[in-house]
């Protein structure tokens, strides 16, 4: 593999760094929920926001395909020098999120009870569920469209623009989280009436920053490109595909949740605190995958192979730097961050406790949220479907075995194996993406060919 020069590296670092501030705001809006309500009293509101905020998130997370989708497809157009593709593929993704959107508030009744029938939470806890839930589900169209728009930014290489929607949406959510729970004691109702201002708000600056780009970009909005069979096709295939990706790592931390509120609620509070820090790991490692899904994309446009291989070294370095970072910060401060989310003494006795899978997770994490990001860039969405599914099977086995016989611990370690799972399988499947990079023939009567 080539070595990557310090271009190279720069370059991530330049694509990545407003997309871990963006992507650090998500879960930071996380840990101000937990906050607010671990300052109520009792266990079941802190479990209440996690079970609901759960429900909420699988669902829509199951439509991550119109981020992770759109950025390979726009970095691959952008990488060709293709603008009337560059603006078709933005049109299509926000033309499936609103198609989706509209479905879930449709059907928001079988949403929340086939969530009820996965998570399993006590009275109580359903009850606050409940009503995080009912308001949170009219954010679907913004959220979804916020998807598209997020990973139309990567993919054209404009961080900061993603970052300043991100920025946007989630200072409006703590703010007004403060607002309605701290002055107002709206209660988890409030957390929920925050999340619906920060997205539709959102929406509406990324909708502006998007078009004013286009402007200066160029190109025209072609009603038959737009809905192109064979464009339209990929698209979907490919949507499918990280859909059934996404898909198995929903049941995978939908079985965690579910499965860890079997040791009761105050080891389903403490998992919900450790959760969030596993959020801010994921969010950190995910801006360098990110910067790889942009690079890789436009390298395959251009089918530069060495700059693939460097996108792929120069990105992964930055990756390992950060995780390793994550590690020993909750090695020393993870007991000041968990006291930090709850005041409560026995959920931090209880979240002290399982700590150190948290201080280990980055290290093991950081090579499958690479490979993502490889994956997504390539649009290479069959292989992994494929990985996702042998992963959920490795993880089913352990979730089954290990707690029964470590309790708690046994269920953080099943999740550390599908982390390992994922890693391997992608690992093995690598190399299908730097065969499609090199440069086709030259067959032309004055190419080497003649």
């Amino acid at each position: 593999m080539n070595r990557p020069d310090r271009g190279s590296l720069f370059r991530v670092w330049h694509l990545a760094w407003p997309v871990i501030l963006s992507n650090l705001s998500t879960p930071l809006l996380g840990v101000v929920d937990t906050a607010v309500v671990g300052r109520l009293p009792g266990p079941e509101y802190i479990a209440g926001v996690a079970v609901g905020a759960t429900a909420f998130t699988s669902t829509f997370w199951a439509f991550g395909f119109l981020r992770m989708g759109t950025t390979g497809f726009v970095a691959q157009a952008a990488g060709a020098g293709n603008a009337d593709e560059i603006r078709a593929v933005l049109a299509r993704a926000l033309l499936v999120a609103l198609a989706i959107g509209l479905a879930l508030l449709a059907l928001q009744g079988p949403v929340w009870q086939a969530a009820l029938h996965l998570l399993q939470p006590g009275a109580a806890v359903a009850h606050h569920a409940g009503a995080y839930f009912e308001i949170r589900i009219w954010t679907a169209p913004a959220t979804l469209g916020n998807y598209a728009l997020l990973g139309w930014f990567i993919g054209m290489q404009r961080p900061r623009l993603a970052l300043a929607t991100q920025i946007w949406l989630n200072g409006v959510n703590i703010v007004l989280d403060l607002v309605f729970v701290g002055l107002l004691d709206l209660g988890v109702s409030g957390v929920a009436w925050a999340t619906l201002a920060g997205e539709w708000s959102a929406l509406a600056l990324g909708l502006y920053l998007a078009l004013g780009m286009l402007r200066r970009q160029g190109g025209t909005w072609d009603r038959r490109r737009i809905f192109d069979g064979a464009s339209l096709r990929a698209m979907l295939t490919a949507n499918l595909d990280i859909f059934i990706r996404t898909a198995c790592l929903i049941v995978a931390f939908g079985w965690f949740v579910r499965t860890g509120a079997r040791f009761g609620e105050l080891a389903l509070a403490a998992n919900a605190i450790l959760i969030q820090m596993v959020g801010l790991i994921a969010h950190g490692l995910d801006g360098f995958a990110f910067a790889a899904e942009a690079l890789i994309g436009s390298a395959l446009g251009r089918r530069d192979l060495a700059g693939l291989r460097a996108a792929v070294i120069s990105s992964t370095i930055w990756a390992v730097i950060v995780a390793l970072g994550f590690a020993v910060t909750y090695w020393i401060a993870g007991p000041l961050i968990v006291a930090l989310m709850t005041n409560q003494p026995e959920t931090q006795a209880a979240a002290g406790t399982y700590l150190g899978w948290v201080v280990l997770y980055p290290v093991v994490a950081v090579w499958c949220f690479q490979l993502d990001g490889i994956f997504i860039g390539a649009t290479q969405t069959a292989d992994m479907r494929n990985a996702a599914i042998a992963s959920l099977a490795v993880f089913a086995i352990a979730v089954l075995l290990l707690p029964d016989l470590a309790g708690n611990h046994g269920l953080w370690g099943a999740l550390t194996l599908f982390n390992v799972a994922r890693t391997v399988s992608l690992g093995l499947l690598y190399r299908k993406i730097e065969r499609r990079a090199v440069p086709a023939p030259d067959l032309s009567p004055s190419g080497p060919a003649a």
